[in-house]
């Protein structure tokens, strides 16, 4: 049997749900910026403990979204780190400014904030923190240093559905916190879709402007805009995951207990969770010396693996002439080449998350 991160396991769990969601949309007639993305952007952005929601088609573009409803642009920087998905840049590079990367703090694989007074120049604008696999990043020293620099801060969320910090989620620290329903997310859509949060009501209005061309309800374009909707069926999928989000949340600390009780006593260092957050366990992340002899080995058992991320943003070949870097990067650089996720979705049974822990055990015991 092969162990991975399963959409559509998340999808039997709710079957019956997410079709009759399915079919209430069908039968409504209105597929797109209707009644469920409303109820959605409600509901969500509730949950999160902010004001406003604004459904977008996926995660990169509400990053972009939000970047752009602040006039970010050309010749303007942004600071953000080179271990995240290459989405997060991407996002940056298409609003016409130029992405900044830094550090990450080894333990929590987040923003080294000391590393942002280096990387700020006349041109920055803005910081964009990554909440990678679910860990917050250090908010509150983030805020105070770009509320001193008057920059703006927009959240990468798109792996941090539920994460908290000071008791607070996500999202709502920033101007804007921007999350993506890629189907392996903690909130999964069975497509793509994506949210923007925030508590500004101006800076909302104008990005449900700006998610379709700029149009204001006559269809007059009041600000530069995209094609950026997030579709009926996708929203109704998803406001039937969100019930469940909390519940799938206590699912995936079970298993990381699992993981974490079975580790102990070998050689693998194991993923830890700073004071004052809430880790949304999006992935759980080993660190190993030996990491691909262990990626073999478990593939060997039918467990599989991956690595978030093996090759960071700055050593694309696409991206090296388009990015300023913050050298040197030495943490990111060595923790790529030792992380490896484990598998960790909520359906995973107690049993099977035994055997995945008893087997990576074995292979790197003391």
């Amino acid at each position: 049997m092969q162990f991975s991160n399963s959409p559509k396991a998340q999808y039997m769990a709710h079957q019956t749900e997410i079709d009759e969601a399915i079919q209430r949309v069908l039968q409504s007639g209105t597929y797109i910026l209707g009644p469920e993305v409303n109820a959605l952007e409600q509901e969500f952005s509730r949950f999160c403990g902010a004001n406003f929601g604004i459904g977008v088609a996926n995660g990169t573009d509400a990053i972009k979204l939000a970047l752009m409803a602040l006039e970010i642009g050309e010749n303007d920087e942004v600071i953000t780190v080179s271990h995240t998905a290459l989405a997060t840049v991407s996002a940056i590079e298409a609003t016409g400014a130029t992405a900044v990367l830094v550090d990450i703090e080894p333990n929590t694989y987040t923003i080294d904030t000391k590393a942002l007074e280096t990387a700020l120049s006349e041109r920055t604008r803005a910081i964009v923190p990554v909440h990678l696999y679910g860990h917050p990043a250090k908010m509150g020293e983030i805020i105070a240093f770009a509320e001193q620099h008057h920059l703006f801060v927009v959240e990468d969320c798109a792996q941090a559905h539920g994460a908290r910090y000071l008791e607070k989620h996500v999202g709502t620290f920033g101007i804007a916190g921007c999350f993506s329903f890629y189907p392996t997310k903690n909130v999964g859509a069975l497509g793509d879709g994506g949210m923007i949060i925030c508590n500004d009501h101006t800076l909302s209005e104008k990005l449900k402007y700006m998610r379709e061309y700029g149009w204001d309800p006559e269809r007059i374009s009041r600000y530069r805009g995209i094609n950026s909707r997030l579709d009926e069926i996708q929203a109704a999928i998803l406001r039937v995951k969100l019930k469940y989000l909390d519940q799938n949340l206590k699912a995936r600390e079970a298993i990381v207990a699992i993981y974490d009780t079975a580790f102990q006593k070998t050689r693998l260092r194991t993923p830890r969770v700073m004071p004052k957050c809430k880790h949304a366990w999006h992935q759980y992340v080993l660190r190993f010396d030996d990491r691909d002899e262990l990626i073999e080995y478990l593939g060997s058992n039918n467990i599989a693996t991956a690595v978030h991320y093996r090759v960071p943003v700055h050593k694309h070949p696409s991206y090296r002439s388009r990015i300023r870097c913050i050298n040197p990067l030495n943490q990111t650089e060595q923790a790529v080449s030792e992380i490896l996720s484990l598998p960790l979705y909520p359906e995973i049974s107690r049993h099977t998350a035994k055997d995945i822990a008893v087997t990576t055990a074995s292979f790197s015991g003391s």
